[in-house]
């Protein structure tokens, strides 16, 4: 069993296995290969006709609809075969894309046939806490000073308010304290990071320091200084694996598919000897039409 589990894990036999099922793809669909002058319509390719017609109409084809079907693929498989040889394929972009997108769903298809373990799951959480962590939340008010309009940004100003501000209480009328501003002066339950997209990250992460059910401040913003009420705080909490499994499980595959194709990559990468003649820069001083030979 452990002799099998290190053969399945081995490049090598991934590549030899990729080779037998292109061949066997070929031998399934009757395709000789490019350069092959026979075409042979397989029991399987007919079926496999037949079956794609279904899903489309909901019912078997006639049997001169799968003539129809059989006729055109032999025709797509002829014009396939003639623009191979006539050197169509090569440089094209698209269809160079296609190409590599098929070679790497292979790839990726194999890399996803086992489903990550528990153990995977749980190891990749606790690398990623803060993937899927709830943010801390927080409700509250805020009365704004605008030390630039000559407001009360004085500390014996600022004193008096908060004062002010704290025998009145939650319910105090703020519409006639401080200063004018665009900023909300009610914040509903709202996570820290969406308070620091309108008021700043120095003020959303002081509100994760203040006391609850007081006014308190001044608190720093880059708008200016603000009194704040903090009205309710709720703890940022780190999701069990139960709660999350299905998005680890997706980022988990994810992170091995890609693993599968690097490590590909690399091992094709030692069949080939790659060259990179990047053009040279021209020297300084010296006419800018004069690049030299790339060498």
């Amino acid at each position: 069993m452990t002799f099998v589990k290190r053969l399945l894990r081995e490049p090598v036999f991934h590549f030899v296995l990729l080779g037998a099922l292109l061949f066997a793809y070929y031998e399934w669909t009757g395709g000789g290969g490019p350069g092959s002058r026979r075409i042979t319509v397989t029991p399987g390719l007919v079926q496999h006709l037949a079956a794609g017609f279904y899903r489309t109409w909901q019912r078997p084809p006639t049997p001169a609809e799968l003539k129809g079907l059989v006729d055109d693929h032999v025709k797509e498989e002829i014009a396939t075969r003639e623009a191979m040889a006539m050197g169509l394929d090569r440089d094209d972009a698209v269809i160079r894309r296609r190409l590599r997108q098929k070679l790497e769903f292979l790839t990726e298809d194999e890399a996803a046939q086992n489903p990550p373990t528990e153990a995977e799951l749980r190891a990749w959480l606790e690398a990623h806490p803060e993937s899927f962590a709830r943010d801390a939340q927080v409700s509250f008010r805020q009365v704004y000073l605008n030390p630039g309009q000559g407001g009360p940004g004085g500390k014996g100003e600022a004193k008096r308010l908060l004062s002010r501000l704290r025998a009145s209480g939650e319910d105090v009328d703020t519409r006639k304290l401080g200063d004018w501003t665009l900023l909300p002066a009610e914040v509903p339950l709202s996570q820290l990071r969406d308070i620091a997209r309108d008021f700043g990250e120095v003020f959303a992460n002081a509100l994760d320091t203040l006391a609850t059910h007081t006014w308190t401040g001044p608190v720093t913003s880059s708008f200016g200084v603000h009194f704040v009420y903090i009205r309710e705080r709720v703890p940022g909490v780190r999701p069990t694996l139960d709660e999350v499994r299905p998005l680890v499980e997706r980022e988990v595959t994810s992170e091995r598919r890609k693993k599968k194709l690097d490590d590909q990559y690399q091992e094709l990468l030692k069949k080939y000897d790659v060259v990179i003649d990047f053009p040279r820069e021209p020297e300084s001083g010296s006419d800018s039409s004069n690049t030299g030979r790339a060498g």
